[in-house]
């Protein structure tokens, strides 16, 4: 139960820290300046800082689970990302995209299973 925990955690912090990466860089290139200035929004320090977070989440399940298992897990993250940019910034997934989801899937499923 404790290791599910923490990778929901792993997993939420990724996504709120691509999110608001993406937020961010758009709402910085649409303020102008200079792009180190860009840089300097709440969204892309709260982004830096929830990708932080994941990775103390990510650094404690390496304590309970090989570093095999606990890659797959990563690898998931991606597919949560995709979805969620989709479900919060309506950015759509291609046909060629579900494909690789469920490539993705597959991958998981086979290792865990092993």
């Amino acid at each position: 139960m404790r290791t599910a925990l923490v990778i929901v955690g792993m997993f939420t912090f990724t996504v709120i820290a691509n999110l608001l990466l993406k937020v961010g860089a758009i709402t910085g290139r649409d303020a102008g300046g200079t792009w180190w200035n860009q840089l300097l929004n709440w969204r892309i320090a709260g982004g830096f800082a929830s990708f932080a977070t994941a990775a103390v989440f990510y650094t404690v399940l390496l304590r309970s689970v090989p570093l095999n298992v606990a890659q797959s897990f990563t690898a998931a993250q991606y597919v949560a990302v995709i979805l969620a940019s989709a479900l919060v910034l309506s950015e759509p997934i291609s046909a060629a995209r579900w494909i690789g989801i469920a490539l993705i899937a597959c991958g998981i499923a086979i290792v865990g299973w092993s």
